[in-house]
């Protein structure tokens, strides 16, 4: 098992991923390298790199982090509560873009590794799983965009089996569900948690797919996009759908309660946020309006390809 080969993996995809947004937008990305002290509960280090107020990304983030703990968190130990209290090390990229451009849907990618310790009395080897997530969140809803990114989700994943994407598929509408609200955050995607049946070099190679299926899955969506006009209706409709990106990261998402409760690095938690986000008292889109249609049509499980 070789973290030090995946860390380099991921530093790549980082890396990638930011080189074709930077081009994209015409802005560079900041770049911030950190380093956890040798004597913190969690150690390790990481490069957040963000972009806010872009020509065409009002915020944009691709964290990389390689951190290193002597307990497991509780979120990390419900499936395997053998392993309560072991050492870890994670490893991961995530990726959020929010377009200033309300036709231009959020997206969101997540690839990570964890691997566990068990404690000196357990005699077997390390434990690890992968874990991931490739999903979008539209503010307007295209069917062409929809079926695009779903159809890259399930290519991405074709080299390791026929099954991953449909069960993938459901695992995703499932995770990204706002149960408060009962309604989806998107359209879904893929996502996968727990996952090493496939093996450390199989999983490793997923890992890397579905990394590189991100920009494949969305550019197309913003080349296509991100010039259509728009007013002050638009954006007012965005931030009140961003309200509900905001509600599902804060009470639903593993990474980030993760990232706290083992006592990660808090702007980089939290640096996927929306830049604004509105909230308004028991509303409802017009009948028939484009607003209506995105609940009618996008925000509810189908199978889009």
């Amino acid at each position: 098992m070789n973290l030090e080969r995946v860390r380099t993996d991921l530093r790549s995809l980082q890396h990638r991923i930011v080189r074709a947004l930077e081009a994209l937008d015409g802005r560079r990305f900041m770049r911030d390298a950190w380093r956890r002290a040798a004597d913190e509960p969690l150690r390790g280090d990481g490069v957040s790199c963000v972009l806010e107020g872009g020509a065409l990304i009002e915020r944009g983030i691709v964290g990389f982090s390689h951190v290193r703990g002597d307990a497991l968190p509780p979120s990390a130990t419900v499936a395997r509560p053998r392993l309560a209290g072991c050492a870890f090390e994670a490893l991961g990229v995530s990726a959020v873009l929010h377009p200033s451009n309300p036709y231009c849907p959020t997206a969101h990618l997540n690839v990570r590794l964890l691997a566990a310790t068990p404690r000196a009395a357990d005699a077997r080897p390390p434990v690890f799983w992968f874990g991931g997530a490739l999903d979008l969140t539209p503010y307007y809803g295209f069917e062409d965009d929809a079926r695009h990114f779903h159809r890259t989700c399930r290519d991405a994943l074709a080299p390791f089996g026929d099954t991953l994407y449909p069960r993938f598929k459901q695992a995703c509408d499932a995770y990204f569900f706002l149960k408060h609200r009962n309604e989806p955050r998107g359209i879904g995607g893929i996502f996968y948690d727990d996952f090493s049946e496939l093996g450390f070099e199989s999983g490793c190679a997923m890992m890397q797919n579905v990394g590189a299926a991100f920009l494949d899955a969305y550019l197309p969506i913003i080349e296509a996009r991100r010039h259509r006009p728009f007013g002050a209706r638009e954006r007012a409709f965005q931030a009140y759908r961003r309200g509900r990106y905001v509600e599902f990261n804060l009470l639903f998402d593993r990474g980030t309660l993760f990232g706290l409760q083992s006592g990660g690095r808090t702007e980089s938690i939290l640096m996927s946020m929306p830049p604004s986000a509105h909230w308004r008292y028991h509303w409802t889109p017009e009948p028939d309006s484009p607003e209506a249609r995105l609940y009618r049509d996008f925000l509810r499980p189908r199978d889009w390809i």
